[in-house]
């Protein structure tokens, strides 16, 4: 596979990562809309109140009870309320053995709840539901094992889910006969929990499942009382053998509480059907297109029909939530579109029953899932069958949804799907074709033959080739071309792929055109950008180059100390590791007529060809004014003259001009903005005190002092620039302080040692160094 073709797939696998999170999404928000709607149908059942009524009811009473509103929709359709906490255990159960896991906190708890009550949204059968309480029970609560057994009608117990127990031990306790000491049946016999938490008596009292080999030490069976008044246990088993502590109970109970809601709303194990009737009329509707289903009425007391139930469906059928074919089998009406009581289609379901066939004009249905609302079209027809009612409906704005998200899909993609029939020479285009090849919708479609002719002459035979092959051999065409529309160039590609028939011969030709004109125009423009970066580098590398061989033409560089009016002289000059620029950092260590000496040390702003020319400017100026009699002061002066008034340079510079007389070994020194020099005498190091001065080129009347010391043998002076001090964010004491410390600490022998310890990583500006010592008087 190419870089092309690699990186293609790792993209469309992000779409479908994508795309598959989004589902997951949407499919939790419908699931979780599904909840509250069937809760608002339950209380809009047994209170007669109103949609928005069910709903701010259930609000509120999550709201007392510090619920979510998820968890009271499923305590709602479990018909429970709330109890009062467990009572503690009896003063005669002994205490929980030492090394007894310690019962989760409230907060813990609370959360497991949280959690729980989220994952039941996507709970489909009763063996999820059992897996799911496992998964979020064994972690805080040490669970090893989850049972799930409803109660009979002959008062014997049927398991309908387990997990963490093996299959064949699951079959053997399957069905129960109605055993006394059964600890399943008691608990939901007594409406409390039971706490089997010591094993050895437990084992004489009750039939305890997994015996005699004593896996599970301790056990919890707590009744879950369903709507319909059906019992059903919760068994929680653990291999540990501790006590359920208080907290622990009251979890356990409150999520046998908030698991009876979602429990009722599922198929335990299957939907219900009635009779033989409604398998038979499944039958039939499983052969059936479109959505028909078979409507059950339930009657009150009274033979009012209170709601219907879904005991058929055809596998085209599919509602507004989503949920297709045997996916509604098992629903009730109200409770799964609760906002249809009272309206015209509920009293066509009753005319319907009465014998009258019912065809009811379309309507516009409406549901809210996750706060916002889903609207369809819908035409509905119910006609009497037996006792129930065939239903079918036709959903009109499906089709037209559809056409217009294609038309959304081409619109936002800048493409158009085409369709060549070789065989009638039909050609179909979308609208969208129309728009990108810039053609009149009146003119027609064009023949797949004729294409090339609407592009650019240049690229038409590559695409004449490629329509060719496509339709001898069937290879699949994917070709980039160009076309002109008014006075610019749009860039297109075409892709297609045949179908043939048995005997292999092409017969239709189907793909899409894609506008590419604006990817095209920023691949070139970042061509063009490309381009010309290189020749600017290139420019820019040359310019180095000319301005290093101007500096090392300017800057000689001793290979080793020199002797100047008996001073010991040694110079570095390090240019920058960073960019493409060569600095204006300078020195001068020459010899003045008169026995005398001038050092200078110098930085001039910017970097390039006009820094070096205006180092090299200043350098010899300085040199001359100062060897032919200029005070330190004047020369500056003259200097930041020079700067002001040159044509051919607007920068500023800094700089140290120090005048050494040996016979007195008196040296005169003065700055313009330069760091101060560093003295090293005895031991000690410290900055000299800097004279006035300001930087050359920054002002018409600068004022410049000079100041004198006296060198002793011995002594250490370093005159230096910016650079091998400073450090991005760092405070300019500081590098001075840093340079103090590593005058001190490094071998006083070695200006190379002192460098070292100063100039750690990448250099980002140019370092010159002036190292001048005193030799002591047995020195030569």
């Amino acid at each position: 596979m190419g870089a092309a073709s690699a990186a293609e797939a790792a993209a469309l696998a992000k779409v479908v990562s994508r795309q598959r999170a989004e589902l997951d999404r949407l499919r939790d928000s419908v699931a979780t809309a599904a909840v509250l709607e069937r809760a608002k149908g339950a209380l809009m059942a047994t209170t007669g109140s109103t949609p928005e009524a069910a709903h701010e009811a259930l609000v509120r009473r999550a709201e007392a009870g510090n619920r979510t509103l998820l968890e009271e929709c499923w305590l709602t359709l479990g018909a429970l309320m709330p109890t009062a906490p467990p009572a503690p255990a009896p003063a005669s159960e002994p205490p929980a053995p030492a090394g007894d896991r310690t019962s989760p906190a409230v907060p813990e708890a609370a959360e497991i709840l949280g959690r729980l009550g989220r994952a039941l949204v996507r709970v489909t059968s009763p063996r999820e539901l059992a897996g799911t309480l496992l998964e979020h029970l064994a972690p805080g609560l040490g669970a090893d094992a989850v049972l799930l057994y409803r109660r009979l009608p002959d008062n014997g117990l049927e398991l309908v889910a387990e997990a963490g127990i093996d299959t064949a031990l699951a079959d053997q306790w399957r069905l129960v006969p109605p055993l006394s000491g059964f600890a399943p049946l008691e608990a939901i016999k007594a409406g409390e929990p039971l706490w089997l938490e010591h094993f050895t008596k437990d084992r004489q009292r009750y039939q305890l499942i997994g015996e005699p080999h004593g896996r599970w030490r301790s056990r919890a069976w707590l009744p879950m009382t369903a709507g319909g008044g059906t019992g059903t246990a919760l068994g929680v088993l653990r291999a540990d053998g501790s006590v359920f502590g208080p907290a622990d109970r009251e979890l356990l109970t409150a999520v046998a509480r908030l698991c009876a809601g979602r429990l009722s709303t599922l198929d335990v194990p299957s939907p219900p059907v009635p009779s033989g009737f409604s398998g038979t009329v499944q039958s039939v509707l499983d052969a059936l297109p479109g959505a028909v289903v078979l409507l059950t009425p339930l009657r009150s007391s009274t033979g009012a029909v209170e709601d219907y139930r879904i005991d058929a469906a055809s596998p085209n059928a599919m509602d507004i939530l989503g949920r297709t074919g045997h996916e509604m089998i098992g629903a009730h009406i109200l409770e799964s579109y609760p906002s249809v009581a009272g309206e015209s289609l509920w009293q066509g379901y009753l005319k319907a029953l009465g014998g009258e066939p019912y065809e009811g004009e379309p309507f516009v249905y409406e549901e809210i899932v996750a706060g916002v609302p889903l609207t369809a079209t819908y035409s509905v027809r119910a006609a009497r069958l037996g006792d129930g009612l065939l239903v079918s409906w036709l959903r009109h704005d499906t089709e037209e949804r559809q056409e217009q998200r294609l038309a959304d899909m081409q619109r936002l993609g800048n493409l158009g799907w085409a369709n060549w029939n070789l065989v009638t020479r039909q050609v179909t285009w979308s609208p969208q074709v129309y728009t990108i090849l810039g053609r009149d919708p009146g003119r027609g479609a064009v023949p797949l033959d004729l294409l090339p002719d609407l592009v650019l002459p240049e690229d038409a035979h590559t695409l004449a080739r490629g329509i060719a092959e496509l339709a001898r051999t069937g290879r699949r065409l994917d070709v980039p071309f160009r076309i002109r529309s008014g006075n610019a160039v749009r860039h297109l590609r075409a892709v297609a792929e045949a179908v043939t028939a048995p005997d292999g011969t092409v017969v239709e030709v189907h793909g899409f055109v894609q506008d590419l004109t604006a990817q095209r125009s920023a691949e070139l423009a970042l061509v063009d950008s490309e381009r010309a970066i290189l020749v600017q580098r290139g420019v820019l590398d040359a310019e180095r180059a000319l301005a290093a061989r101007l500096q090392h033409a300017l800057l000689p560089l001793p290979s080793e100390p020199v002797r100047l009016c008996g001073l010991r002289v040694e110079v570095a000059y390090l240019p920058a590791q960073a960019g493409v620029h060569v600095g204006g950092d300078w020195f001068s260590a020459v010899e003045l007529p008169g026995d005398a000496a001038l050092f200078v040390v110098g930085d001039v702003a910017g970097h390039g060809v006009d820094a070096i020319a205006t180092m090299a400017q200043l350098r010899f100026t300085a040199k001359g004014m100062v060897s032919t009699g200029s005070s330190l002061t004047g020369a500056l002066a003259r200097l930041n003259f020079l700067l002001l008034h040159s044509r051919d340079s607007q920068s500023t510079a800094t700089l140290i001009l120090a005048r050494y007389e040996p016979a007195e070994r008196r040296l005169v020194w003065a700055q313009a903005g330069h760091l101060p020099p560093l003295l090293v005498r005895d031991g000690e190091v410290r900055r000299l005190d800097r004279p006035e001065g300001m930087l050359l080129g920054a002002c018409a009347e600068p004022h410049y002092e000079s100041a004198e010391f006296r060198l002793e043998p011995g002594d250490r002076l370093l005159m230096y620039t910016d650079g091998l001090v400073e450090r991005p964010g760092e405070d300019i004491d500081a590098g001075l302080d840093r340079l103090a410390e590593a005058v001190r600490t490094a071998s006083p022998d070695s200006l190379a040692a002192l460098l070292a310890a100063m100039l750690v990583g990448e250099r980002r500006d140019d370092v010159c160094v002036l190292d001048i010592r005193v030799p002591l008087e047995n020195e030569e």
